[in-house]
């Protein structure tokens, strides 16, 4: 058995070039060993588990659908507002939720303190992915890259 103090793991922090979008992570997933980059499924894992943290004010990322993926959240403490494909919904502590392939969504933490989320995600080979507000898509086979016509910086035009 291969085991993980969720409490002792370092956290990977990231920020947009202006600062619109945030968070932090611990990836419990790859802490136990999976291989992000990996095809075979022993070393890949079915699915991402990560304790996400969302700063007041910010968004951990552009609105955004998968092709293939699901994903689950958890909200253990703080609260926001999630954005999908319907409008806004307001998020608090013990709220569970996921949206399904093709669902555009967005977490939004628009509180006074830290917005802690657990997602679990499957992991789908050949994933891609829509950005409704900046009409863009990211393709991630064979690599990971944003597209319109010509390779493009992640937030581009998010910002």
């Amino acid at each position: 058995m291969r085991k993980v103090n969720t409490n002792t793991m370092a956290e990977d922090s990231w920020s947009s070039p202006k600062g619109k979008f945030a968070g932090a992570g611990r990836e419990v997933s790859e802490a136990l060993g999976r291989v992000p980059t990996s095809t075979d499924l022993m070393e890949r894992h079915p699915f991402d588990v990560e304790i996400l943290r969302v700063p007041p004010g910010k968004m951990p990322y552009p609105y955004h659908s998968h092709s293939a993926q699901w994903e689950f959240y958890h909200v253990i403490s703080g609260n926001g507002v999630a954005r999908h494909k319907d409008g806004t919904t307001p998020i608090e502590a013990g709220d569970a939720f996921l949206f399904k392939p093709g669902e555009p969504h967005q977490l939004i933490n628009n509180g006074t303190e830290d917005l802690i989320v657990y997602v679990i995600a499957d992991n789908p080979l050949g994933e891609s992915g829509h950005y409704p507000d900046s009409n863009k898509w990211i393709v991630r086979s064979p690599e990971r890259r944003l597209i319109r016509s010509e390779a493009l910086d992640y937030y581009n035009g998010e910002e």
